[in-house]
């Protein structure tokens, strides 16, 4: 079995690395709400979506890696991993049936401040008083685009919600893995998983695509999941996790040219608003984990 690739210090090219792999990431929304728009069922979509994904994946790792792609050093971890991936997604899908994807995309921007509030328990990490703070205010941005308590308020909102959580519990789950396994073996094991369980289920609800633009995105929305994920691997061997963390910001940006260029959605005052007290909340949050990063460094110098 392959080791992973070591890290190297090629800060510039990791930022524009993430910063397509975000581009990938809303191609896969855009392509999702379009398949959902034309028919096809959420199921079936998040299937195509992944088994993409694994034939890709697999195309490209198996004459490199051979079968030690499928090899696990940890298999309940990947396996927990893998899960909270495809569930996500899933909940994520059924919310772009109904909602515009820059609601769900800012709701999902939310992921830091969920993610920091669950490495507490889970992870045993410490979170001081400030950045509960801007954790409490990231969810008052959350609650302004949801408007819980207005006619704006959907119940498909509530799948934009779940998705987050079990999202958050993806990346504390990659954060476990960091180091442990290989580029090969993440891919392989996150979409393989997702295809098997969902295959039975999207054969119910099958619906073939009626024309050649259909069958276009279904294939393509694979590819986007893969090649997306990939470049964020990548990234994040390049450069450092809190230089890149900003850059999934910009996702609202192409979410919203997304919206009124492929759908004529223009977002709303209420998502923009929401949208800027998250991101704030959540470069606030990046923001004291370099500090802490930085003062941990100075420590654990060796003179």
């Amino acid at each position: 079995m392959s080791a992973p690739k070591p890290r190297e210090d090629r800060t510039a090219a990791g930022v524009l690395t993430m910063l397509c792999a975000v581009v990938f990431f809303t191609c896969i929304d855009s392509s999702a709400k379009w398949l959902s728009l034309a028919g096809m069922p959420v199921l079936q979509i998040v299937f195509a979506r992944y088994f993409g994904h694994f034939v890709y994946a697999t195309l490209i790792y198996m004459p490199q890696e051979g079968l030690s792609a499928f090899r696990s050093r940890a298999p309940f971890k990947q396996l927990l991993r893998s899960t909270f991936l495809f569930g996500s997604t899933v909940c994520n899908f059924f919310a772009l049936q109904s909602l515009p994807i820059t609601v769900t995309t800012t709701i999902m921007f939310a992921g830091p401040i969920v993610v920091t509030l669950l490495a507490i328990p889970i992870l045993g990490e410490k979170v001081g008083l400030r950045r509960i703070a801007a954790v409490c205010t990231g969810f008052v941005g959350v609650l302004v685009v949801m408007q819980p308590w207005g006619a704006e308020f959907h119940p498909a909102m509530m799948y934009s919600l779940a998705a987050l959580v079990i999202a958050s519990m993806y990346f504390i789950m990659t954060r476990m893995l960091a180091g442990v396994e290989t580029n090969a073996t993440q891919q392989v094991w996150s979409a393989g998983l997702a295809s098997v369980v969902l295959a039975p289920f999207a054969a119910s609800v099958w619906v073939w695509p009626e024309g050649g633009t259909e069958w276009l995105v279904m294939f393509l929305i694979g590819g986007f999941g893969m090649t997306g994920h990939i470049l964020v691997t990548i990234a994040h061997r390049w450069a450092d996790a809190s230089i890149l963390a900003p850059m999934v910001y910009s996702q609202i940006f192409l979410a919203a040219i997304a919206g009124i260029v492929v759908f004529a959605t223009w977002p709303t005052i209420w998502t923009l608003g929401g949208g800027l007290i998250i991101i704030g909340s959540g470069l606030y949050i990046w923001h004291r984990e370099r500090q802490k990063a930085g003062a941990l460094r100075k420590t654990t110098r060796v003179p």
